[in-house]
């Protein structure tokens, strides 16, 4: 199976760390975020598409073509049009089921197994306010209806993780535009979930990675998503 990693952004919020490094590979217990997502990734994952940007040949000075076993395909985003432009590019080398997560964010190894499982699915965490991320809306089946950007209030708590189980389909969409010529990928996804069942998979753990506090509160609990 084919995972395509999101990696591609600056990370302002990083300040000085990111002056002349690429966010997922600021590191964690001496090793870089993204180094520690190869690793958590199930052995069935064989290929990775790797979408990169600012300073992208470091990522592929690291990693180079082969890394642990798996191929690594790399995609040049020079234009910073979004999660949905991210994935776009790499259309013409995806086949038909894919994995999409962002490459500075933790994901929990079982997780990870368990959205796989769907054919299109999408990982939420349980958060208590909302107004900090995008907040997934489903129904009874747990079945995408809706993503709401940061809603003040809201009944529904699951945040998305941004860990996506996808296909070819997706591309049948027209790419949802977000302001400031970006293009989101979930918001995208959301126009989709109006004729497809898209399953909405809970999350064990979660640890997006925005600003430096969260680079060292990762380095207390790295250890328990490769579980």
């Amino acid at each position: 199976m084919q995972a395509v990693i999101l990696a591609a952004g600056r990370g302002k919020r990083m300040k000085s760390l990111t002056k002349d490094t690429s966010k997922v590979m600021l590191k964690i217990k001496g090793k870089p975020i993204l180094e520690h997502k190869l690793e958590m990734l199930p052995r069935s994952v064989n290929e990775i598409i790797m979408v990169v940007g600012y300073q992208g040949d470091q990522i592929i000075r690291h990693f180079k073509r082969y890394f642990g076993g798996r191929r690594i395909i790399y995609v040049l985003q020079v234009n910073q049009n979004g999660t949905g432009g991210a994935l776009h590019l790499a259309k013409s080398v995806l086949r038909d089921k894919f994995l999409v997560m962002m490459g500075d964010d933790l994901y929990h190894k079982k997780d990870i197994t368990g959205i796989m499982k769907h054919d299109l699915a999408i990982l939420g965490y349980e958060v208590e306010d909302t107004s900090r991320f995008g907040i997934i809306k489903k129904n009874t089946r747990s079945n995408l209806v809706d993503i709401v950007e940061k809603p003040k209030r809201s009944k529904d708590k699951l945040a998305n993780a941004g860990l996506y189980m996808l296909n070819r389909k997706f591309f049948d969409y027209d790419l949802v535009h977000i302001g400031g010529g970006e293009f989101g990928l979930p918001q995208t996804l959301a126009k989709m979930a109006k004729d497809h069942r898209i399953k909405v998979q809970k999350a064990t753990a979660w640890h997006p990675i925005g600003v430096p506090e969260d680079l060292l509160a990762a380095e207390k609990v790295i250890h328990e998503f490769a579980k």
